[in-house]
């Protein structure tokens, strides 16, 4: 009887975990694009310099994932928006920034914010 108790009550938790939905990231793709293109906003590529270096977004400054840290300081009260070569870097940064209370946004990949910045160019 316990083990069809038991059974029953895991059924379900199942259920209702399988109802769950994903939270929404910081901002949509079309929210993503306004921010990219505010007048406001501090874009900030995390690659290494020597990637940085090779090509980027207009206006980006380099501030390698390593040293994302030690400049929280610099970037409270600021609109951030990260990215790097594929994403993995910058959902990293992310949530360093995040947890520090500084208002950051996920560009993803420096070549879909340049790709936002030349589409915003074109109007």
């Amino acid at each position: 009887m316990n083990i069809k108790l038991f059974g029953s009550v895991l059924a379900i938790i199942l259920t209702l975990n399988s109802c769950k939905t994903t939270p929404k990231t910081a901002a949509s793709k079309a929210n993503i694009k306004e921010v990219v293109t505010s007048s406001d906003v501090t874009l900030i590529d995390v690659r290494i310099p020597e990637q940085y270096a090779a090509g980027t977004a207009k206006n980006a400054i380099n501030i390698p994932l390593a040293e994302i840290q030690n400049n929280i300081e610099t970037l409270k009260g600021k609109t951030v928006v990260v990215f790097c070569n594929k994403g993995v870097q910058a959902d990293q940064a992310m949530e360093i920034l995040k947890k520090n209370g500084v208002e950051a946004y996920d560009g993803t990949t420096w070549k879909n914010v340049k790709a936002i910045q030349n589409e915003a160019d074109k109007k």
